[in-house]
């Protein structure tokens, strides 16, 4: 990697490495950790660099996503979040300097938080490509405070196809129901999944396919987030935008800012955090708004 390479890694990590002094168990010192607020953030997912062009260029790719970017900074969220499929081909060095260059025009002050697809860590994940996705872009599941919210990241490639990494997802398995059982930990006011696959487009119990997480293991999961009252999962992957419910716990599949396969547009999501509720709509890329006002503040 070179050192541009790394010095661009390096602030795209800022975000975590602030979040990780507030995710320890009981840490109410953190003042993340507390309510102050309506706030919004921005969801993106499948920026998928080089998906247009068949891995020949980025050039589709990189003026969307530099819209989005843009957008970004004007809106001024409290962070920016991508659902995953960061680049198209796994390992491309070429893809992932242009996505981390893209990126790192974010504005410093808005953190920026990455989630693993298939596209980077490739449909069978081996414990290699794994760690070449940590060496590129940094952890592949982990945990963030912002405004008394709890945000749990989570790689859902080595739970769609684990074949080749079963000690990964293992690893992540015993993590994930600590993290959601913990009873040390405040009661967040929300608690929200960041991930790239969602468990499932329509119905929990639909058959398996390759947009979905197999029905054998995601029963257990999505127990395990209903139990832990999990108010929303945001997803990537289908390069659509739909929603679902499980119960009360909202799974929602957000369009691509890179290449659509169905009627929505490339674009992306503003989610707007409320004590009691979430609020969020999907806007085309050419189409956000000018401003986010939040119900009861200007």
């Amino acid at each position: 990697m070179t050192r541009c390479s790394r010095e661009r890694r390096r602030l795209l990590l800022i975000g975590l490495l602030l979040a990780d002094l507030g995710s320890l168990a009981g840490c109410v010192t953190d003042p993340q950790a507390r309510w102050q607020g309506p706030f919004f953030f921005i969801q993106m997912a499948d920026p998928q660099l080089g998906m247009f062009s068949g891995d020949k260029d980025v050039e589709k790719e990189t003026s969307l996503f530099s819209q989005a970017i843009d957008h970004a900074n004007r809106l001024r969220p409290a962070f920016v979040v991508i659902c995953g499929d960061l680049i198209n081909r796994p390992g491309d060095e070429g893809q992932t300097a242009e996505f981390l260059r893209v990126a790192n025009r974010l504005d410093r002050s808005i953190p920026l938080y990455l989630v693993s697809g298939n596209h980077d860590v490739d449909n069978t994940p081996t414990p290699a490509g794994l760690e070449r996705y940590r060496q590129r872009f940094g952890p592949d599941w982990y945990v963030f405070h912002h405004g008394g919210c709890r945000f749990v990241v989570i790689n859902t490639t080595v739970i769609h196809n684990p074949s080749k990494a079963v000690e990964e997802m293992q690893r992540q398995e015993a993590w994930l129901k600590n993290e959601l059982t913990d009873p040390q930990q405040p009661r967040p006011v929300h608690r929200i999944v960041f991930q790239h696959h969602p468990w499932f487009i329509q119905t929990a119990d639909e058959p398996d396919v390759y947009e979905n997480i197999p029905l054998s293991r995601r029963s257990q999961y999505l127990d395990w987030l209903t139990q832990a009252d999990v108010s929303a999962v945001f997803c990537g992957h289908r390069h659509g935008d739909s929603t679902a419910r499980h119960g009360r716990m909202e799974i929602v599949s957000t369009g691509p800012i890179g290449k659509p396969l169905r009627k929505d547009p490339s674009g992306l999501r503003i989610v707007e955090v409320y004590r009691d509720r979430l609020v969020h709509r999907y806007y085309p890329v050419d189409a956000v708004p000018e401003k986010v006002c939040l119900a009861g503040r200007e």
